[in-house]
Parts: structure tokens; sequence; C-alpha cells
């Protein structure tokens, strides 16, 4: 219904902001991905999905229009509401999420704080044909089916390096030199960390 709002940065926290469009506050609520893309411009374009309830209308604003899209296929899946889309969007980056859903990766679905098991499994069964036919996956594909990944992840759990940070370095890692061995790959990610 309303698919954009232009206007006048009001006020902004890492949940939510206030865009005046030609007199008129609209209160939005945003993921910590879209609060880090803000521009430092008082002037802001969001694009936004509204939310009707029998008790509220509720605005969720986008810096990029693919979050959006994201956001509207997270709220098909039983059991995440708009709530928890937000907050898995606040978890991880978007290209994240995608990764996860596309490989079947239920633990890192799982670690986002309001979903379980079922939902993680029920996510990743419902729109991981979307997820793939929307998205070009060769770079999933590369990084998630490689089992030294899995390895040197594990092995750097072990010792004692939290799970998300240790991603990051180890994917940068398999970018750079994508047949390296497990060992190598450790020994990269350790120097970064």
């Amino acid at each position: 219904m309303i698919a954009h709002i232009q206007g006048k940065l009001v006020e902004k926290t890492p949940t939510e902001v206030v865009i005046d469009c030609n007199g008129v506050g609209y209160h939005i609520n945003i993921s910590l991905h879209t609060y880090s893309l803000l521009p430092n411009t008082d002037f802001v374009k969001l694009f936004t999905h509204l939310i009707i309830k029998e008790d509220a209308h509720t605005l969720y604003g986008f810096v990029e229009k693919s979050e959006k899209e994201i956001f509207k296929m997270l709220l098909l899946v039983s059991g995440i509401g708009a709530g928890i889309a937000r907050t898995m969007l606040s978890s991880l980056e978007p290209k994240q999420i995608i990764q996860a859903l596309a490989s079947g990766d239920v633990a890192t679905i799982q670690s986002i704080k309001g979903i379980g098991g079922k939902t993680a499994q029920r996510a990743i069964l419902d729109l991981k044909d979307k997820v793939l036919k929307i998205y070009d996956l060769d770079e999933v594909s590369m990084s998630k089916h490689n089992t030294n990944r899995d390895e040197a992840l594990s092995a750097l759990e072990v010792l004692g390096f939290v799970r998300k940070s240790s991603e990051k370095l180890v994917d940068k890692v398999i970018s750079e030199n994508p047949n390296a061995t497990v060992e190598v790959i450790i020994k990269q990610a350790l120097k970064n960390l």
C-alpha cells in the first residue's frame, strides 16, 4: 500500500525512525541492518511494508529494496511474524540469511533469538526453492558446501572463538583461496582474529 516514504529524518534509534513527509511524521520500524545503512543526511528514502492488524497499522522500513523483499518472504513462513523477521535482519546480514536458507543451514537460522529448531527447519523448507530461484547463488554453493570451511569453523569454535565473527574471516580466506586446506584456513583466520 505504501511503497516508500521520502522526507526529512526527524528521529533515529537503532529500532525505529520518524520521517517527516510534508508535515506528517511517519513512525517506521527498522532493522539494525537498515540503521547501519542510514545516510548521515537529513533527507532519506525508505522502502516500506505496511502490516495492518485489528489493533495497529505498523510500517517497516528498509534502505535496500532487497532487504524489504527478504522481510516479505520471511513473513510467509508459519511461526515467523514481523517482529522475528526484523530480529533476523538485525542479527544477520540479508546475504547471510539467503545463504543459510539456500544451503539448509539450520544452525545459523536457529542462532537467531526467538527461532527454535522447528521454525528454522520450516523456514528452510518453505523458502529454499524460492531463494534458489530468485538469487544467484554460485557464491553460496562455493562457501556453504565446503567441508574444509565447516571443519575450520568447528576448530575455531573449539578454540573459543565466536562462530559469527569466525564465519566472516573464514569466508574471506576461502574467497581469496578456494582450494585452501583446513590448516591454511585456520591459520589465516587466527591471524585476523
